[in-house]
């Protein structure tokens, strides 16, 4: 298991990009969470197996049409998550 939380900066907000997480969190069968930051970033906290958390990270550099992904922190070993992914 691999657990990370990643900050995401750019236009996330308000382009659909919680529900394109949980999407693909639901696809890669990560679990975790995803919730906007008052700096106008949006946060993601997952865990799961090695290659689904990679191509989680993978995805979530590009996002959904709508989003312009500027840049993306990966915090390693961001702890528990809990057993389903969830939008806060």
């Amino acid at each position: 298991m691999r657990s990370v939380r990643l900050v995401i900066s750019g236009k996330v907000q308000n382009v659909g990009y919680r529900a394109f997480v949980k999407r693909n969190a639901e696809i890669l069968k990560v679990k975790g969470h995803v919730r906007n930051l008052p700096t106008g970033e949006v946060e993601i906290v997952c865990s799961g197996q090695e290659e689904a958390v990679k191509e989680m990270i993978k995805r979530c550099k590009v996002g959904p049409e709508r989003a312009s992904v500027e840049k993306v922190e990966i915090e390693k070993n961001a702890g528990k998550t809990g057993n389903e992914f969830e939008v806060r």
